[in-house]
């Protein structure tokens, strides 16, 4: 099983803000591929996905950011508990370059200039919220990163504030036209892996 997981805060007030990225990308992935069934289960909205063999629950928390590790915890220890991983946790069955299951978070990231993708397996969170709050209920950093780059706030703007205010109009613009390469991104990735997709990604 692949676990997707896009973050973002729920409601119609944090659509179009820049920490939503997230979100979009996972609702972009998904009008790509057929879905053979969506719900909302583990405060998540869950879609089952099969491309090329693989098995993918693309999943949106509908938690807030910071709160958003407990839903993808749940999500995880039960789907791959049903895929044949053993234990009530989660730490120690996403062994990425060799295990069964695998996982996958698409954020936003202030470090990364605005418009490009960065992949990235492991490492430290970064002070996102939303990746310290996975890293603290699965007790592990050891999965996969989508990171979708913000730019640093203008002047003396707050980071929290920058976050969660809407793109501009020709950010808007900029990030539709980088969709199709992120979704091809995450085709990859599910094909492909983690460590081929950073090589092929990452200098664009």
């Amino acid at each position: 099983m692949i676990f997707i997981v896009g973050l973002g805060n729920p409601g119609k007030e944090y659509q179009q803000t820049r920490h939503n990225a997230g979100f979009v990308i996972a609702d972009a992935f998904l009008s790509q591929h057929e879905s053979s069934s969506s719900f909302k289960k583990f405060n998540s909205e869950i879609s089952e996905v099969s491309y090329m063999d693989n098995d993918i629950l693309l999943v949106k928390p509908l938690t807030f950011m910071n709160n958003c590790g407990a839903a993808v915890e749940s999500v995880v220890s039960h789907y791959g508990r049903s895929s044949g991983i053993s234990g009530s946790g989660f730490t120690g069955t996403l062994k990425n370059a060799t295990g069964k299951n695998r996982l996958l978070v698409i954020h936003d990231d202030m470090d990364i200039e605005f418009g490009k993708i960065r992949l990235k397996n492991g490492g430290g969170t970064g002070g996102h919220n939303g990746l310290e709050s996975i890293a603290k209920h699965i007790d592990s950093t050891d999965f996969d990163r989508l990171r979708f780059g913000l730019g640093r706030p203008p002047g003396r703007k707050d980071p929290a504030d920058f976050v969660l205010s809407d793109f501009l109009k020709t950010e808007k613009e900029e990030f539709k036209n980088m969709l199709p390469v992120t979704v091809e991104a995450i085709n990859d990735y599910i094909i492909n892996g983690i460590d081929y997709t950073m090589n092929k990604y990452n200098n664009l």
